[in-house]
């Protein structure tokens, strides 16, 4: 710093002059940094232009964020709409598949329901003794019951036919005084003979039933 009076260099941070002893700070008063209002007014419109950018930047963001899922909610009530046709049609089917059984299992059932056991003779009586009867071709079920006298060993009843069909019930010597029971089944193309025998009975009884 050079002294204002006598001329004499200085260092630059003396506030005297060593030569002379004059005061260097009034003679060279150190410069204020004066703030131009020019960057005042470039940081104000940067600021200004940033939060512009910012808020167009979030509005385009948002619109496509909205877009979006306008798109995801459609396709998804497009496929919801498909899922419930798809359930709607697999019902229809399955409700068609289910009329459909039911009406065959109707007509199944109609048809088996044409036919049935119908008596064609009732026989019955007491004590000791054989008869002998006809029975006509077809499918043939035989039902037989007694009540015997006292428990005899030699008590029974039995049915037997000329085709080899037979049932019947007995009671031993230590049975129990009781009515019992027996049936069967047989199916002949022709007619058969079939005979009755019972001993030592209080009352027995035979029904023959065809399916028909």
């Amino acid at each position: 710093m050079k002294c204002s009076k006598c001329g004499f260099e200085n260092k630059d941070k003396a506030k005297f002059c060593t030569k002379c002893g004059n005061s260097l700070a009034v003679n060279n008063p150190e410069p204020v940094p004066v703030k131009s209002s020019n960057s005042k007014y470039i940081i104000i419109a940067l600021i200004v232009v940033i939060i512009v950018l910012a808020g167009t930047i979030g509005y385009f963001a948002m619109n496509n964020n909205s877009n979006q899922v306008q798109t995801n909610d459609n396709s998804q009530d497009s496929a919801a709409s498909q899922d419930v046709k798809s359930s709607d049609d697999s019902d229809s089917e399955d409700d068609s598949a289910k009329t459909e059984s039911v009406s065959s299992s109707k007509s199944s059932t109609e048809v088996v329901d044409e036919k049935s056991w119908e008596s064609i003779g009732k026989y019955s009586g007491s004590g000791s003794g054989t008869e002998t009867i006809q029975v006509p071709a077809g499918k043939i079920m035989v039902k037989l019951s007694a009540y015997p006298i006292k428990n005899y060993a030699t008590n029974h009843l039995q049915v037997s036919g000329s085709n080899g069909a037979s049932g019947g019930v007995d009671w031993g010597s230590k049975s129990k005084v009781e009515t019992r029971s027996d049936s069967f089944t047989y199916t002949s193309d022709v007619e058969e003979t079939f005979t009755i025998d019972y001993y030592e009975t209080v009352s027995w009884e035979v029904e023959f039933f065809r399916y028909q």
